[in-house]
């Protein structure tokens, strides 16, 4: 963890904690009502065009989950800006390096099985809020980078075939991922791992093709595609659940004065202040290289 920044004199409480077992508020749909994604037990992948406002949806669930008392955060950025500014809250922060990637998403993947041996032995089926394990919210952006681009196709491999077992398994020890791609196309996005996040969000793509790539076959042609979203219309898109419905919604944004305070207030307040010392002995820091 890098040293604290001083909180800012103009920096105001943001009020008390907030916890993941609260829902995240993304932004409002077309009649302005709001809208709220329940993320635990839950996955999301989020798609389009660079421009689409991604990055933005993605801060607004790093900020609910940074200003969560009862949760750890790992972030994996290729291109280290679009999440760089949330780095200080992060337990881990992975920029354009495969190989840490990797060692990330194994510690993951072994916080994982911890938690499934201590449901078994309780003869449970998933964690719960009175536990005392933290939520561990992942996020990927940019997963063509690392499944696609860099390294070569045996880690390219291997990451892709991670990051399916930690979306797979996770929701029930409340193991959260959220994934971007802003190339979202059938090699890069799989029928096998899409249909594996239980929401999905299309930004503006720049075909038919491309939005069901994120929201599923067929939906293009019944009228909701994210082709038909303006280039201007950034954080417009079309938010579906599993077994649901596309509901055209428009993300809130944080500008980075934003992300900056609100960041830096988790980090002093929420991350030091008022967490008690973990007490989740089944499931390791990701970050902190050791095994239970």
């Amino acid at each position: 963890m890098a040293a604290r920044r001083p909180v800012p004199e103009d920096t105001v409480p943001v009020g008390p904690t907030l916890s993941m077992f609260d829902p995240v508020y993304l932004g409002i749909d077309e009649a302005g009502e709001p809208v709220y994604l329940p993320l635990m037990y839950n996955n999301l992948l989020v798609g389009g065009v660079p421009g689409a406002g991604k990055s933005a949806l993605l801060s607004l669930i790093v900020a609910h989950a940074a200003l969560s008392a009862d949760c750890r955060l790992c972030l994996i950025d290729g291109k280290q800006v679009e999440l760089g500014l949330w780095r200080e809250v992060a337990d881990v922060f992975v920029g354009p390096d495969i190989t840490h990637a990797i060692t990330t998403l194994r510690r993951l993947q072994t916080v994982m099985d911890n938690r499934y041996t201590w449901l078994t032995a309780q003869q449970r089926r998933k964690v719960g809020p009175g536990d005392g394990m933290n939520a561990i919210v992942l996020v990927v952006d940019e997963i063509a980078y690392f499944s696609a681009t860099v390294g070569d196709k045996t880690d390219r491999d291997l990451f892709s075939a991670l990051l399916r077992d930690i979306v797979a398994r996770g929701r029930a020890v409340a193991v959260i991922v959220v994934g971007a791609t802003q190339r979202p196309t059938a090699d890069i996005i799989p029928t096998s791992l899409r249909d594996i996040f239980s929401w999905r969000f299309a930004g503006r793509c720049t075909t038919n093709t491309s939005s069901d790539v994120i929201l599923g076959y067929g939906w293009a042609t019944r009228g909701h595609s994210a082709a038909t979203i303006s280039p201007l219309d950034q954080g417009v898109g079309w938010l579906i659940a599993e077994e649901g419905t596309p509901r055209r919604i428009k993300a809130a944004y944080l500008t980075d004065t934003d992300i900056i305070r609100l960041a830096t207030y988790a980090t002093v307040i929420c991350r030091h202040g008022h967490i008690p010392a973990d007490t989740d002995q089944q499931a390791p820091d990701p970050d902190d290289g050791q095994v239970a």
